[in-house]
């Protein structure tokens, strides 16, 4: 049984989240976006600066539906590369 899309932070979104991992309905991934800055503000600054995987894959573009049982990955930027 799937608990929708998991939601793992990493690092200063993390911090920001207060927790490692949460999870959400299906829905646009550019909408999930949305809505974690929505709930959790503290996470606003950062996920600007952050970059996504979806399944282990980079993401580049934020207009796709994401299904119940896939996991987003937010990473903020590392220092050294």
């Amino acid at each position: 049984m799937d608990n929708g899309v998991e939601i793992r932070f990493f690092a200063a979104a993390r911090a920001a989240a207060g927790v490692d991992q949460m999870y959400c309905p299906s829905a646009q991934f550019q909408e999930i976006i949305n809505e974690l800055c929505r709930t959790q503000p503290a996470l606003a600054p950062v996920i600007a600066q952050c970059s996504f995987l979806l399944d282990s894959v980079a993401v580049h573009d934020q207009n796709f539906l994401v299904h119940d049982g896939s996991v987003i990955d937010v990473l903020p930027r590392f220092a050294g590369g």
